[in-house]
């Protein structure tokens, strides 16, 4: 990916054009308030810059799972228009009808109802993706969180835009990503946690190959520790994935890549959050026992591991860090990021949840709003959103800003 190729939303002249601009603002909602505003705020200085040049702004966004073709008032963008109303010294309009045009004047902006309420989009329909791109005159790609997803408000309006651009957040998330892959400065430590391994099989092939210490977390954890012969009792693993997991440790021998397991966990008898936490060493794992989260042993080495690094990669929490008495090694391996002189960036919904609930936002490098992106682009992916605007620069003609 060429992201010196992109035209960037700064090289060009905005004044009086009608802008759409792709946002990720899909934010977590509860009883009709947002309970997290990460997305928001990064997308904000994108909006206020477009509104400042004097553009006519238009925003799109998914939120949610909704069934597509179908309005559910559970997944309104109204609450983020409210919210994006509070934040800006500008108009703010929220229309639910907008794929036959709307007015917008320069200096306003109109939020546009949730894109997976149109039929066609996860598809890219090309009809949708038409009446998307007549809306505008500059289409700005700026959500970097999907932009590994080939739909109709992402990709589709980006080919049939008269001119589509990257916007600041989109370029500042490459940037960051393509300061890790292309020059990072060793040791690199990459923790990758989560529930299962199939999820995270091709991240865990590259990372092996690119890092110097690996730390799998959760579930992708048990799995190791099970391919290992180790006792996991009832704990989340992919048993089917035991012979998988064999060939990463084996590559990551041949490699020269640490993969260090837990040598003691936090064990209960079942999942909830009343339930009573134990302190085990491993070998004492019992087969009723779950596994929800790294005893402090662990948490000691891993601690270390991370005091050493250079460059840190973070995506997924190492317990059920939601529960107080799970939380121990996920807040313990937050805070020492945070306080590592390391450059780290850190992706993933449950990773920033950590971050948000420990409140270290200002302490990690960089923070990146993607989740399935962030994962596709570390394992080397292309990106379709970003490899249409890579296209389309060679074939826009765009008004370029003096």
């Amino acid at each position: 990916m060429t992201m010196n190729n992109m035209i960037k939303m700064s090289d060009i002249d905005l004044r009086n054009q009608r802008v759409l601009i792709r946002e990720d603002f899909n934010v977590p909602i509860k009883d009709g308030m947002i309970t997290s505003d990460q997305r928001l705020e990064a997308g904000l200085p994108t909006l206020v810059a477009a509104l400042e040049a004097g553009a006519a702004v238009m925003v799109l966004s998914h939120l949610g799972r909704p069934e597509e073709g179908f309005y559910d008032k559970r997944f309104s963008m109204k609450p983020v228009a409210d919210y994006l109303a509070a934040q800006l010294d500008y108009p703010v309009r929220f229309v639910t009808d907008y794929l036959d045009g709307l007015d917008c004047q320069p200096g306003e902006l109109v939020v546009c109802e949730n894109v997976r309420f149109n039929r066609g989009e996860t598809a890219c329909d090309e009809a949708l993706s038409k009446k998307l791109a007549a809306l505008c005159d500059v289409f700005v790609m700026d959500a970097f969180g999907t932009a590994h997803r080939a739909q109709a408000s992402t990709c589709g309006v980006a080919q049939y835009a008269p001119t589509a651009v990257a916007g600041p957040l989109l370029l500042r998330e490459l940037d960051a990503l393509q300061h890790v892959l292309r020059a990072p400065e060793k040791p690199i430590v990459a923790i990758v946690g989560g529930g299962k391994v199939s999820s995270k099989l091709s991240l865990l092939k590259k990372m092996v190959t690119m890092v110097d210490v690996l730390i799998p977390g959760g579930g992708i954890a048990n799995t190791f520790l099970k391919a290992q012969a180790q006792e996991v009792g009832v704990s989340l693993c992919e048993h089917d994935l035991l012979d998988e997991a064999r060939s990463i440790l084996a590559l990551a021998a041949e490699v020269g890549c640490e993969i260090p397991l837990p040598s003691d966990v936090v064990v209960s008898k079942s999942f909830s959050d009343m339930c009573p936490a134990f302190n085990k060493s491993l070998a004492h794992v019992a087969e009723d026992d779950m596994i929800l989260d790294i005893g402090p042993e662990t948490v000691a080495r891993y601690v270390d591991v991370l005091a050493s690094a250079k460059t840190i990669i973070w995506n997924g929490p190492v317990g059920v860090f939601e529960f107080p008495q799970f939380s121990y090694g996920t807040r313990a391996l937050a805070i020492a990021i945070a306080k590592s002189s390391a450059f780290s960036i850190a992706g993933g919904g449950d990773t920033l949840a950590a971050i948000d609930q420990y409140n270290l936002m200002d302490q990690i490098s960089y923070i990146s709003t993607g989740g399935g992106a962030f994962l596709e682009y570390l394992e080397g992916k292309t990106l379709p959103a970003v490899a249409v605007l890579d296209a389309r620069s060679n074939k826009c003609d765009p008004v370029v800003a003096d």
